[in-house]
């Protein structure tokens, strides 16, 4: 047939599918493959498959390979990727007999799943530390507010009186959770799958742990097969950044309803503020908006990963990997934009307290305890105290009366009225029931609105971050230790 061109690549899948898979590689892969080699050649060395002149004449050449550097790695037209460029300058530079045995109990395969899961690390604890910071920033800003009022609402509309600290104090919570998430990610992905090779293993006498300890893996895929096969540690990471994204977008949405002239609740700092072209008048909270578009962008991310992992076969996945990349570490990267945007939004953030405070008992918010009191005070029944205040509250509606300009004596003859009871309640107690400050320090039960409830689930927030930075650190020092570990191997072997 014509057009049928008989050397690889065809120039098409060079262009479409080598190139950019390489360009990533060259990003994503280097420094992980450059240890994962070091790391293979001492085990061989260890476990007596290569000599020890074979070994130093192989991390001597990837030194060589290191002072070359990534940049200077070009795909050559006969190779398929980043592991062949190297392993032909490795060969170059010591040999066939020397640089043609780091492949040794090994295959593409093994090797491609432990770089992405190396490559998945950094980026990981990038996020954690971020998300960390956002939280952070949330909690400072949530106990300068732990009295400031506002109206809370359900089905979009003022239903009762709240705190701004105990609506932050929700948004943390399932930050917290989108934390724990991460971290159960990260352990996930942290699994040597090296020693698999292809599928089945290898018959040369490996030693899996120590490859995995000199990368800094916490454990060994025990399965050989699952180490080829397994694509939770990225499905996971789909998982984490999807929920990160749905909780921030719903934080989101009120935010964008908060800065609008007609809530009037926020303001968004000058440096968040972009202008109209005609408008002279207009404050455009364009970060939220590009917070918003690009919380779709990253959500877009996360469900690419999923939709490219659910329908290869049960083995081998190599065939997604190039495919997957800008899903995958970009879900990762734009989580990191995401968070520190976040974090330098609510630090520069201005809560318009007064107003606020108007609008927390405005629209009868607080009758939801003028019903419990008459409970508790009146020996009502719940469904009677609650039949009688709507009552209450649509006649004073139609009547174009405000909460403030309610009176006892109108309620006391609305329930002669309607239930033919007398109802001996206290003026002043009345006035308490339809307090938006008294209805928020008398939720004052574990969790609840009122400002020691809320001081009290702030504490435990904190606590929760100082552990999970803890978590964090502890985790970068492992690596880190790792990575001074390989060096000493190295070294050891090279003189």
């Amino acid at each position: 047939m014509s057009g049928r061109s008989a050397a690889f690549p065809h120039p098409l899948y060079h262009k479409y599918v080598l190139q950019p898979y390489y360009r990533d590689a060259k990003i994503y892969y280097f420094a992980p493959m450059m240890a994962a080699n070091r790391a293979h050649v001492v085990m061989l060395c260890r476990c007596g498959i290569i000599t020890r002149e074979n070994a130093a004449a192989l991390l001597m050449a990837l030194d060589q390979v290191d002072l070359l550097g990534v940049a200077e790695l070009t795909l050559p037209s006969a190779a398929e990727d980043l592991f062949f460029a190297i392993e032909a300058k490795l060969i170059e530079f010591a040999g066939v007999a020397y640089g043609g045995n780091l492949q040794l109990a090994r295959s593409r395969n093994d090797l491609g799943y432990a770089l992405t899961r190396m490559a998945l690390r950094p980026l990981l604890l990038a996020a954690a530390a971020d998300l960390i910071c956002l939280r952070e920033s949330l909690l400072a800003f949530a106990r300068e507010h732990l009295e400031t009022l506002m109206p809370g609402y359900t089905h979009t509309q003022p239903a009762q009186p709240t705190t701004m600290a105990h609506y932050i104090a929700g948004v943390l919570a399932g930050l917290g959770r989108d934390m724990t998430r991460l971290r159960a990610a990260y352990a996930t992905n942290n699994q040597s799958p090296l020693g698999a090779a292809a599928l089945t293993g290898t018959a040369f006498p490996i030693d899996r742990q120590l490859c995995a300890d000199l990368l800094g893996f916490d454990s060994v895929l025990l399965s050989t097969y699952d180490s080829v096969a397994a694509s939770d540690n990225l499905t996971d990471v789909g998982a984490v950044v999807t929920s990160l994204g749905v909780n921030l977008s719903r934080f989101s949405k009120d935010m964008l309803f908060w800065a609008t002239r007609e809530s009037g609740a926020i303001r968004i700092d000058d440096s968040f503020v972009q202008i109209s072209s005609i408008m002279p008048q207009k404050r455009n909270p364009v970060v939220l908006e590009h917070l918003r578009a690009r919380i779709s962008r990253m959500l877009a991310q996360a469900a690419g990963i999923a939709l490219q992992c659910h329908n290869i076969p049960f083995g081998d996945t190599q065939d997604i990997e190039d495919e997957i990349f800008p899903l995958l570490f970009g879900s990762l990267e734009t989580a990191q934009e995401i968070l520190q945007l976040y974090a330098a939004v609510i630090d520069t953030l201005e809560v318009q307290v007064a107003h606020l405070r108007e609008r927390a008992g405005a629209g009868f918010t607080t009758v939801t305890e003028l019903a419990d009191t008459l409970v508790r005070e009146c020996r009502l029944s719940f469904r009677q105290a609650h039949s009688l205040v709507s009552a209450f509250v649509s006649a004073a509606a139609e009547g174009g009366l405000s909460p403030e300009q309610l009176t006892v004596a109108e309620l006391q003859a609305l329930a002669a009225e309607q239930l033919g009871i007398t109802l001996d309640l206290p003026p002043e107690h009345f006035q308490r029931a339809l307090d938006p400050a008294a209805f928020v320090h008398s939720r004052s039960l574990s969790g609840g609105a009122a400002p020691a409830a809320t001081a009290a689930v702030l504490e435990a927030q904190a606590e929760q971050i100082a552990a999970d930075r803890s978590w964090l650190q502890g985790r970068r020092q492992a690596l880190a230790a790792a990575d001074d570990a390989l060096l000493a191997a190295a070294r050891d072997l090279t003189g």
